[in-house]
């Protein structure tokens, strides 16, 4: 890694809840992230931005997001990292707006669908909102396709990242595949030709990748829990289980690794330059 690299947390699918309110009665899924970004923290590893792409919450409750806020905020404010926001389907766009974002009325609609723009040392970040009130699946509007291509048409310096909730793939797990984002191809014709590097989602509750206008496509595990993409047939399972993304940006690639945080025993946890020096003495050996 480089001083040039640019080094992204992705959080998805927290669904955060009002206190002592636990999802599907045995998740607490503020434990869960809050666990999540004291792991991030103490790591010391460098970070630059932090995405949430969307379901923040899980019934769009006011006092949910004030929770969410009362973790990352510190957490990213210690790792001098910028916060970036994306809406899901399980969000309420107004409670979004004020108690994410310190909006009101006179700032503007807050019904209206929240796409932002965000610089990251040169990375370009652009939030879609693939949301629609009432309803799971994803939707973009041609008035939202028309504003992307508006703000691709200028390259970035790093290049571009672009968030939203919705997998615009196709996933082996039918449930999932139904509430993915609808017509993805005339997403994939703006996108054609761009400077997007890789698009990031979550939704899905499990860790998939695909392409859309051969570009990566990276739906991040859920920090709340999993559906499990290989259940008995015709069996929808949900399982404990939870996770984050870390996405690279590098001058050549961009490079995102799955992080488990599920409780675990150690195997192991030894210096890193020990670790180094054994492969190079069996390198060394190897000839």
């Amino acid at each position: 890694m480089t001083p040039a690299d640019v080094t992204v947390i992705h959080l998805t699918d927290t669904h955060i809840r009002a206190e002592g309110d636990l999802v599907h009665g045995t998740i607490d899924t503020l434990d869960n992230l809050a666990r999540a970004l004291d792991r991030i923290v103490g790591s010391r590893q460098r970070v630059d931005a932090v995405v949430l792409s969307g379901d923040l919450t899980d019934n769009g409750a006011p006092e949910a997001y004030r929770r969410l806020r009362e973790v990352v905020e510190p957490a990213a404010a210690e790792l001098g990292a910028q916060i970036v926001y994306a809406m899901g389907n399980h969000d309420d766009r107004t409670a979004f707006h004020t108690e994410l974002l310190g909006l009101d009325s006179g700032s503007g609609d807050l019904e209206a669908p929240h796409d932002a723009v965000h610089d990251i040392h040169g990375l370009r970040v652009i939030v879609l909102d693939s949301t629609t009130p009432g309803r799971h699946e994803g939707w973009l509007t041609d008035e939202q396709l028309a504003w992307l291509d508006e703000e691709l048409s200028q390259p970035s310096g790093r290049g571009t990242l672009l968030v939203l909730h919705h997998p615009p793939i196709p996933s082996p797990v039918a449930t999932v595949n139904y509430l993915r984002l609808q017509d993805p191809d005339r997403l994939a014709a703006v996108l054609a030709g761009s400077d997007v590097r890789m698009i990031l989602c979550g939704h899905s509750h499990l860790t998939s990748s695909g392409a859309v206008a051969r570009i990566p496509v990276w739906v991040g595990p859920a920090l709340s829990y999993r559906v499990d993409p290989i259940a008995g047939v015709g069996s929808h399972r949900g399982v404990a289980g939870h996770g984050f993304s870390r996405i690279d940006v590098l001058e050549s690639t961009v490079v995102a690794t799955a992080v488990e945080t599920t409780p675990a025993e150690t195997v192991y946890d030894i210096p890193e330059q020990d670790m180094l020096a054994r492969l190079h003495a069996l390198q060394l050996r190897a000839g």
